[in-house]
């Protein structure tokens, strides 16, 4: 049997997607410690995580530090050799986990591993791939190449780093890789896809693309120890020109 993954689920007021992340979780063909960490939600969620209650390794439901608190909340709570975290509004692609465990299995000296994922529009229905690369600073520096979907980490390197920061609400994920790169070395890089990033009005990256741009240049510049050009060339197109926009 395949070792075990820790799953945190972070969601608040999306019972319209939990459901199908939730059920993509334990599609997979891998052992999974779900924890179900929800804000606080009013809009039927707490109804829908109890319908899942007998498969989970535990939920919460109430006020909590945000969502990266909430992450490493739930991971906290695991005990697989394996974590990861997949937002409520998210999907895993059927053996997803497999393919990421068994890459890690026979990479003893990668302390993570992430694939390429999708990027689902809602609205038209239509995907396309998310901005994925084999891994390489230079390139990190530039945009977060790894997409958090598709990404597993081992427990022994999450312990060590203490988790997500969780001063950081929008560019929590990206802060990560840095500190896995620093600290122990670039992730391993899997060339297939293995999950989806759904795009919607309501999502934190399409209402707070201002924050989540800022916030992501203070985390190139903290551990790159300066922002790249591009980054202040692309901002009148990320953030103000496709401000409200999931269609592609």
């Amino acid at each position: 049997m395949r070792p075990g993954v820790t799953i945190a689920v972070p969601s608040f007021n999306q019972v319209r997607y939990l459901d199908q992340a939730l059920r993509s979780i334990f599609a997979q063909d891998v052992p999974c410690e779900v924890l179900v960490m929800d804000g606080g939600s009013t809009d039927g969620s707490v109804d829908l995580i109890r319908s899942w209650e007998p498969r989970l390794a535990g939920w919460y439901s109430g006020r909590d530090g945000g969502q990266s608190a909430a992450i490493n909340r739930g991971i906290a709570n695991g005990s697989a050799p394996y974590v990861t975290w997949l937002n409520s509004d998210d999907l895993l692609l059927d053996g997803a986990l497999s393919r990421g465990v068994d890459l890690l299995e026979r990479s003893p000296d990668a302390p993570a591993c992430y694939g390429r994922t999708w990027d689902l529009a809602e609205k038209s229905g239509r995907r396309k791939p998310t901005w994925v690369e084999p891994f390489s600073e230079a390139r990190l520096a530039l945009r977060c190449i790894v997409s958090q979907p598709g990404t597993i980490i081992r427990r022994s390197t999450w312990e060590a780093l203490g988790g997500l920061d969780t001063s950081l609400h929008m560019a929590m994920d990206y802060d990560l890789w840095w500190r896995v790169w620093r600290g122990f070395g670039p992730p391993a890089f899997l060339d297939d896809f293995v999950a989806i990033n759904r795009l919607h009005a309501l999502s934190k990256t399409s209402t707070r693309r201002r924050a989540h741009y800022r916030e992501a240049m203070g985390v190139v510049r903290r551990h790159y120890g300066r922002v790249p050009a591009k980054w202040w060339i692309a901002q009148p197109y990320q953030v103000w020109f496709r401000s409200g926009f999931t269609e592609f």
